[in-house]
């Protein structure tokens, strides 16, 4: 995972060295981060548990994963650093300035996990800035 955002990466260093005061996931191995468990989940419950996941099936038969109780943290983590809307908001937003500073859509794809450069051209086609400067223009 990668995080461009100060507020959020100070979020996570708070959380991460929470954890290992509370002693979640602590280990003396020699491969351990911050005295983490590399074999630890990296975010757990409040009981020092991991999240459970839910699977779901699309109509077209496609089994997704997700975790509603996370999903929950992500949403309050991108509140507190200033991210608006929902989880993608935070790729988007990377892909958007990605795009402004002259990357080609491969790369942006890359980075952002996306496997066609058709989503990847949706992420930046909705750039709210360039939207709000059609609007503006036209009003």
């Amino acid at each position: 995972m990668f995080w461009v955002n100060a507020k959020v990466v100070a979020a996570i260093d708070a959380y991460l060295a929470f954890r290992a005061s509370s002693g979640q996931g602590v280990t003396t191995r020699k491969a351990a981060y911050r005295s983490l468990d590399p074999e630890s989940y990296l975010f757990l419950r409040a009981d020092g548990e991991p999240y459970g996941l839910t699977a779901r099936r699309s109509a077209s038969g496609v089994v997704n994963y997700s975790c509603d109780s996370l999903s929950q943290v992500f949403r309050r983590l991108h509140s507190q650093a200033g991210v608006e809307g929902h989880a993608l908001a935070g790729r988007r937003t990377f892909a958007v300035r990605l795009y402004r500073k002259g990357y080609d859509l491969r790369h942006i794809a890359a980075l952002t996990g996306h496997q066609t450069l058709t989503a990847v051209r949706r992420l930046v086609d909705s750039d709210p800035v360039k939207l709000g400067d059609l609007v503006s223009g036209v009003v």
